[in-house]
Order: structure tokens, then sequence, then C-alpha cells
């Protein structure tokens, strides 16, 4: 589909052409953000506003529609470099051997660097421990959109468990078992209400929000994508209900958009219509805010293990900020605890007893 020139020096301009081989009827500006991913859309305007973009050797403007044999010439900052910083980051760590490590992340931390952002994340916390700690590193696959050995996701703010690959075949293998969802995972929610039914299937298509860039809803539209969520509870407390979480499939924020659309937003869940709280607001007699994201954690993983085949399962107790919010819950009354078919994860077990 197009032709790519090698730049003479790594600080050098890149040069590059493509030429369409089908007829796509996409603006310039789109169709250069599939192609360059290490720009931004401002970014790339910007450049073809500089003129540094050309179609068919003319002037192009960044709505000017691509048609099948269209030529386009750019001349490109050059790439970032693909290495990842190592930084000492804190980190817990699940399991690990020389193939895949798991860690519960912090909330706060973001998995993998964002385009030109390339510190402060999970990828360059773990770069630092292979290298001053276990030894080892991360897979190459994804390396030239920054997210070596990225398998799969969390949200900044949403902790838990995830998995990494230490090495390209790991990482195909895990990925496929992702892909096909044989992974088995559980998230623990504290939303804001009493849910009704108290466990039912979710089935509501999901996309890009019409208006706010960075969120996400339910889309009716030809731009929703089939979306599943499996709810249980596990205990309801005076206005508040600890959820069980199943995802069937993994569109970016389907759980907080999914239990925000039917009425019950996740505390701490500003986006979706949830609240920070401070104990008073729970209950309890304190004031500070003890939830200031979304009360959500990964709390159940188990995959098979990519090399050996043996079957691999972890948990991790819910992270203390979410734990205190369920302990002042239960102090201020008597909570009800459900026992439900199909849940893996117990209220006791999600808080560690």
């Amino acid at each position: 589909m197009y032709e790519e020139a090698a730049a003479i020096d790594d600080d050098a301009p890149v040069a590059v052409h493509f030429t369409l081989s089908h007829d796509l009827d996409k603006r310039l500006d789109k169709y250069l953000v599939d192609r360059v991913p290490f720009l931004s859309r401002t970014a790339l305007q910007r450049l073809i506003d500089e003129d540094a973009v050309r179609v068919n050797g003319r002037v192009a403007k960044a709505s000017t529609r691509l048609r099948l044999g269209d030529r386009i010439d750019a001349v490109l900052p050059p790439p970032p470099s693909s290495e990842i910083p190592r930084e000492e980051i804190p980190l817990t760590v699940v399991f690990e051997d020389e193939h895949l490590i798991v860690v519960n992340k912090q909330p706060g931390l973001i998995v993998h660097p964002a385009r030109s952002h390339k510190s402060g994340t999970l990828i360059n916390a773990l770069a630092w421990h292979f290298h001053n700690v276990s030894g080892g590193q991360l897979s190459t696959v994804g390396a030239e959109f920054a997210r070596p050995g990225v398998v799969h996701r969390l949200d900044k703010m949403t902790s838990g468990l995830m998995v990494a690959a230490k090495n390209d075949t790991a990482h195909w293998r895990l990925g496929k078992q992702f892909e096909n969802r044989s992974t088995k995972k559980r998230y623990i929610a504290l939303v804001h209400g009493h849910m009704e039914p108290v466990a039912d299937l979710i089935d509501l298509p999901l996309g890009k929000h019409p208006t706010i860039r960075e969120k996400y809803a339910v889309r009716h539209d030809e731009t929703g994508k089939e979306s599943q969520t499996v709810y249980r509870v596990l205990e309801e407390y005076e206005r508040h209900s600890l959820v069980e979480l199943e995802l069937r499939t993994g569109r970016t924020h389907q759980i907080r958009v999914h239990l925000s659309h039917i009425g019950y937003p996740i505390l701490g869940d500003d986006m979706y219509g949830g609240r920070h709280s401070s104990e008073r607001d729970l209950g309890g007699t304190g004031d500070p805010l003890i939830i200031t994201r979304q009360a959500l954690h990964a709390a159940y993983l188990s995959f098979t293990h990519p090399i050996s085949n043996a079957p691999l399962e972890f948990r991790a107790p819910l992270w203390p900020d979410i734990r205190r919010c369920v302990e002042v819950l239960r102090a201020n009354g008597t909570p009800k605890k459900l026992s439900l078919g199909g849940t893996v994860v117990s209220a006791d077990d999600a808080m560690g007893n």
C-alpha cells in the first residue's frame, strides 16, 4: 500500500511516501494518523499547514479527501527512540519466571508510554526491575508503539492483576489466550446503589463518546461495538454495593460505562457519574477523602502458562483505599451478603480474609 524512505541518520527528518492501492475516501489527516502512530493528529495537521505534506505533488489541506492511486509525500520528524528508559518505580510482583511476570498494579500508574511521553509508566518500572532485580527483558512485540511486553491493559486509575511477557514466544501465546477469551479475569467494584437484579448480563454496544474525546458511551449506531459485562453482587450496604464483574469483551472503559449507564456508577469515578468520598460520606466519622479514583480492582486472573502449559491462577485483595471504604461501610451496619452461582471472588476473598 505504501513505500517508506529510510532516514539518513537518527536525528534527521524522515521522508515518507504512501501510494493508495484502493479508494479510501478518507481525510488526509485521518489517514496519516493511522500511518504515523508516533505523532498526534494535531501534530500532523500542523505539518500539513506548514506544507510538509503533499498529495500528488501539490500542497494539500488536512481535509483533502484521498482516492485510489493518490501519492502522499511527507517530511516527518524522526520517530522517538524505541528504547524504554528504566525507572525505579515500586512494583508489587505476584509471580515471575523467565517467560512472564504478574504484578498487582497500583492505581495512578499508566501501563505504557503514550506517543512522546515515555516515563513514569509500568513499562519503565518493569525495565528497571528486570535490569536491577530479576534479569530478562520485555518482549519486543509492540516495541514500535512503545508497548513492549504489554499483553493486556488496565486504566491508569484501576488497580490489580496484570501479566506482561518477557519474550516474544510467551507474548504471542498469551495474546492468543486473551484473544480467544480462554483467560479468566474478575474485577471487584464498589458502586453507588443497590443493583437490581442482583446478577445480570449487561449487553450494550460501546463506542467513542459523541462529544467528549476522552470518554466512551453506549452507542446504538454504526460506531458501537458489541460489549458484554456480567455482574454479580457480593455485599449490599446502606447505599452501596460490592460487585464482582466478568468481562466477555474487552472494550476501553467497558465496566465503567456499562455500570454508569444502568444507573450504578462506580464510587469515585467522577468521569462516569461516581463521587469522590470521605469516611463521613460512607457513614463514618472522618472528613478526609478516602477514594478519589474509580473503586475498581482486577482481583483475579488465570491463564495457561505459555511455555509449560501449566494452569496458573492469581488473586489480589482490594487495594487499601477500596478496602478502607468497605471497612467503613461494614462498620456502619450489617452488610447483606449474597452467594450467587458463578462467583469466583467472594467479598471476604476481596478483603484478603
